[in-house]
């Protein structure tokens, strides 16, 4: 059986990072699907080890090549970044620092093939700006660290998968912003994606940008003509099953129902908000385009609840089941 090497980053160690990281190592059946390896912070691990009273051991590796992949045992590469004094629920500029660092140990591991995909714990997007690193999120660190001029973020619920067109800018510039190819090829990234997770024929749904869809030039400016269709028009011409513009108020709803295997939307909170409504526990947010495959659980580092043990691990246990079913398959068992 295949089993892939995956990396997870730690997050932002003042967050849940740690605890969502070791509540989900602590289901055993984890290491029947692959072998995770922790880039992080030993330390911080073992305190999550106490406050969550998991039981593990934290074994501190050099490489993923040193670590063991046993049951009850998290292997971690540490970075020696967080003092043990740091302060759980607090905003740090050393914690925003060590999350970057984790995700560019990662990246360097997935491109040398050492790991086989990344699986990212939260981080705080304030810290990172604290720290000098001006990205807008993981998404955008990963595409910079990949030289990978452009991806989309593709977030997956319980019933229903999400790619988006536009994310983290505002409304008036995503809509300036979309246009024929962006669409046709976000709609051929989801595509793949789901191809390679194996859906042979993926059923896409793209949403318009304007009410009803424009609904036949009543609201907007010709938008759907203009921006959205023709992408469509092209990836269709490929033999892609793409179906739209579609009004988005219906559309979600019909992919739940098992219309659409897909829905193609055009702005951030087109997009998040069903996702969010649906599945905020158990969420993956996947970014498609890159080089490597990285999954990420679909919260945030929850200063609020960060330190009491409390955070629950279903979204890092369906991020990691689904980076061992991107993640291409291994010789070795």
């Amino acid at each position: 059986m295949n089993r892939p090497v995956i990396a997870i980053t730690m997050g932002d160690a003042a967050g849940v990072g740690p605890e969502v990281v070791v509540k989900a190592l602590a289901h055993r059946e984890t290491y029947d699907l692959l072998r995770p390896v922790v880039v992080g912070d030993a330390g911080r691990l073992r305190r999550a080890v106490e406050l969550t009273g998991t039981g593990l051991d934290v074994r501190e590796v050099d490489s993923p090549a040193g670590a063991a992949y046993t049951a009850g045992t998290v292997d971690c590469i540490d970075l020696g970044l967080i003092p043990a004094d740091l302060e759980f629920g607090k905003l740090s500029e050393v914690a925003g620092n060590a999350a970057f660092r984790y995700i560019e140990r990662a990246v360097e591991l997935a491109t040398a093939g050492d790991v086989d995909a990344i699986c990212t714990a939260p981080l705080n997007k304030e810290a990172l700006h604290a720290a000098g690193h001006r990205y807008p999120g993981h998404t955008e660190i990963l595409a910079a660290l990949t030289g990978t001029p452009e991806v989309s973020m593709m977030l997956s619920a319980p019933q229903l998968r999400v790619v988006h067109c536009t994310t983290h800018i505002g409304l008036v510039d995503a809509v300036a912003r979309i246009e024929p190819g962006l669409v046709e090829r976000t709609i051929r990234r989801g595509h793949e994606t789901l191809v390679r997770s194996g859906i042979d024929a993926p059923r896409i749904a793209v949403c318009g940008i304007n009410p009803h869809a424009g609904e036949n030039g009543l609201f907007g400016n010709g938008e759907e003509e203009t921006k959205v269709a023709p992408g469509i028009a092209a990836a269709r011409a490929d033999g892609i099953d793409a179906r739209g513009p579609l009004p988005a108020d219906t559309v979600f709803f019909r992919a739940v129902r098992g219309d659409f295997d897909l829905v193609v939307a055009m702005y951030h909170d087109q997009g998040h908000c069903p996702v969010k409504v649906l599945g905020l526990d158990s969420g993956v947010n996947i970014t498609v385009g890159l080089p490597v495959v990285r999954t990420s659980v679909d919260h945030g580092t929850a200063f609020d609840i960060a330190g009491t043990g409390d955070a629950d691990e279903r979204s890092m246990l369906e991020a990691l089941r689904q980076a061992a079913e991107l993640a291409p398959e291994r010789d070795v068992a």
